[in-house]
Order: structure tokens, then sequence, then C-alpha cells
């Protein structure tokens, strides 16, 4: 098998097995960016609910997910308990108990409809750029992987941007209990819209997603190289090493860039659900409205999940692109 063939399968392999291992973690992260903001309530009575009397009282995470601006909370027992979903492992075990372990594997289709071909094309184009193109122009090891990411990941993300839309609109919080998202609903509200506004509405969204992954690729990659050179200098390589080089990068490129990725779902989401306000309507203007309305921690919601995915999303991807190709290329 010759060099081309054997990353190409390399890339494909480490994109399936990214996208059916993480999408959990991606679930997760959705919900939690687009859960309702937490209101303020007056004490209620004991043991009384805080949703309107013809509500029943479950939790906003779950596909009997209330509207936007309503979260349950109860007094029991002379305590509060707001029905808010906190964290990572409280989303996992309330989306399971309300959706079935199916819940944690929503999207998945679309992750594998998506994550496949982007992945491999995108690992593909970075490579060529990385090895062939960019060293005519640029001497510096550091900023030759910075520029080949962030071009590659500029072009993929523009062809696919309108996929992503499905996908974290299936993935999102539903706003009522007889509304659940699935493939086809979500498609049947995205074609009306186009038909309102135009086919230009499956790229909304777009700046947000590029705030995100353009800086992600742009980090991930320069710090992978030089992990890599560092690892390399000391006699060690390997699958593994790629994978822990991948691990770290992704790591530090997820936590950098939280606050984009959040408000790249959250524009998506409310796009969608037609509640976007006309202050918010540019990414700066988004960003000001979060930080205003629910505090600066709201930028980083589902940064845990997020991370939790990418750090070993980065290493099996990586680990099976080095390691998968090298080891092709040597049985031919």
């Amino acid at each position: 098998m010759d060099a081309f063939q054997a990353k190409l399968v390399a890339a494909a392999t480490g994109s399936m097995a990214t996208s059916l291992s993480m999408t959990p973690f991606d679930v997760v992260k959705t919900r939690l960016q687009t859960q309702p903001k937490e209101p303020l309530f007056s004490r209620p009575p004991l043991n009384k609910c805080c949703q309107p009397p013809h509500i029943q009282c479950v939790r906003n995470i779950s596909s009997l997910a209330r509207p936007l601006e309503e979260v349950v909370c109860v007094y029991d027992h002379g305590i509060l308990r707001r029905e808010r979903v906190n964290g990572f492992l409280d989303a996992i075990r309330h989306i399971w108990r309300h959706e079935g372990i199916r819940g944690l594997w929503k999207g998945a289709g679309t992750s594998l409809l998506i994550g496949v071909p982007s992945s491999t094309v995108y690992m593909l184009t970075y490579d060529h750029l990385l090895r062939n193109v960019f060293p005519h122009f640029i001497s510096s090891p550091t900023f030759v992987p910075l520029a080949a990411g962030i071009t590659a990941r500029t072009a993929i993300t523009t062809a696919l941007s309108p996929l992503e839309l499905i996908r974290t609109n299936l993935q999102s919080t539903p706003k009522s209990p007889d509304q659940p998202h699935t493939l086809p609903s979500v498609l049947r509200s995205i074609g009306m819209v186009v038909r309102r506004q135009g086919v230009l509405f499956l790229w909304r969204g777009l700046g947000p997603t590029l705030w995100r992954d353009v800086p992600f690729s742009g980090i991930y990659w320069a710090g992978y190289e030089g992990w890599k050179r560092y690892f390399e200098s000391r006699g060690q390589g390997g699958a593994y090493v790629a994978f822990a080089c991948g691990a770290i990068s992704g790591t530090t490129a997820s936590l950098l860039t939280s606050p984009f990725d959040v408000l790249k779902t959250r524009r998506q989401a409310l796009l969608m659900a037609g509640t976007i306000p006309s202050q918010a309507r540019g990414t700066i203007s988004l960003c000001l409205r979060i930080v205003r309305t629910e505090g600066m921690a709201a930028l980083f919601a589902g940064v845990w999940p997020r991370t939790a995915k990418i750090a070993p999303a980065c290493g099996i991807m990586i680990a099976c692109f080095e390691g998968i190709g090298k080891l092709l290329v040597k049985k031919d």
C-alpha cells in the first residue's frame, strides 16, 4: 500500500473510532451549553414545584425539557433543590435516566456522516500543506504546522458548516416534551427556515465556528509538532507518543477556545429556535449578552465534557494516523 492510501485508511479509521467513542461527551457538552439559564425565584412554599401547576416537574436537560426561560426547583424538607443539571456526571446520570443509553449517542449517525469524511480530508490536507506547501514559504518549524492547521481547518469547516448545524440542533436541549429532537424533525425545521430565509441560512453560525476551530487547530498542531520534536530528540516515538502529544495539545487548545465553542453552540441553537434577540446577532454582541445576563462562567459551560472528549479524541486520531499509517506502509 502506498503512502497516500495508508494515510487515507489510517485517517478514516481514527475518525470513525473517535466519532463513535466520543459522541456521549459531545451530547453532554451541547446540553450543558443550551440548557436554560437559572432565573431568580421568590421563596416558594415547602415541597412546591416552581413550575406552573399544569407542567410536570422534570429536569430541563432531558427530552422532557421546558422552554428556554423555565427551570424546575423544589423545596424538599426545607432545602431548595434546583432541578438544573450541574456538571458532567450529573448530566450523564439524568440523560441516561430520562432518555436511556441511546440518548447519550444522539446524533452519532450525523457525527459519523460529518466526522469520518471531514476528519479524513482534514488530516490529509494538513499533512500535504505541512510537508509540501508551507515549508517553501515559512522557515519556522513552529509556524509551519500552525499555518497548515489553520488553512486546512478553515476550508473543511466552511464546506461542512450545514452538517454541523444539523448535528448541533439534533443534540441540543429540546423545547418541549412533545417535540423531541429527531433527525427528520431537525431536517424539516431547517428546510422550513431555508425556504423563508434562503440557502445561506445553512452557513449561519459559521463565524463562531471558525472562531472556535481555526484558533484550536493552530494551537493544537503547533503544540503537537513541538511536543513530537521534544520526544523525538530524546529517542522516543511511536503511536503511544503520538497519543500523548495529541492529548496534551488537544487539552490546551480546548481550554483556550472553550468560550468560542459556547458561542457557536448557542448561536446555532437559538437560530433554529427562532429566539435569538436582535441585540445578540453578532458573535461579539452575543458574547457580551451572555456575560451580562449569565456571568463569565457561562462562557465555559461544558468545558470539562468538551475537554474530556477532545483530549482522548485528539490522541486516538493522531495515534491512528501515525501508527496505522506507518504500519500499512511497512507491510507493503
